[in-house]
């Protein structure tokens, strides 16, 4: 069975980084999940104001989408979206086969994220990472979930997710 594995966690902690490597070495897509934002969703975040749930819902309905159609052609696939909060996870995997959906969540210390978040260029907003920490709800032990710290090397990130996935 393929799979589809998403990459989830707070900004910076490497979810587009990991997941352009992994699709590529693995062969399959990759969907940048925050390319599935509204503009209003995006000027919101640019502005330093957190999402609401309801902002969210339609984001995350286009990449549950995405996920749906590869499980059911099964069709690998990886794709990188924050998913902090486990009904976020079930409403991505909801309607997939069981087990062809794969959370690998990626975490690093929050003076690494931080430090990540201030020499890069993105729309969300470097102030943004304290309201996310307080959001996230980490995968527990009866999620198909994984996690993964990023301290290391891009490559040996992957490396180690790859291991992860073919387990």
């Amino acid at each position: 069975m393929a799979r589809v594995v998403v990459l989830m966690g707070v900004s910076g902690s490497g979810k587009s980084t990991i997941g352009r490597m992994l699709a590529r070495r693995l062969g399959c897509d990759f969907l940048e999940g925050d390319d599935l934002h509204s503009p209003q969703s995006i000027a919101k975040m640019h502005r330093g104001r957190p999402l609401t749930d309801n902002d969210r819902r339609p984001w995350l309905d286009a990449i549950a989408l995405w996920i749906r159609d590869r499980t059911r052609r099964n069709v690998p696939g990886v794709v990188a979206c924050s998913a902090l909060k486990r009904s976020y996870r079930e409403l991505l995997s909801e309607g997939s086969p069981s087990g062809s959906v794969l959370f690998v969540h990626l975490v690093a210390e929050p003076e690494e994220l931080e430090r990540r978040l201030t020499v890069r260029e993105h729309f969300i907003a470097p102030s943004l990472l304290g309201p996310q920490l307080l959001t996230l709800e980490p995968p527990t032990l009866d999620e198909d979930a994984v996690t993964v710290h990023t301290t290391g090397s891009p490559d040996a990130v992957v490396r180690e997710v790859e291991r992860l996935v073919a387990a």
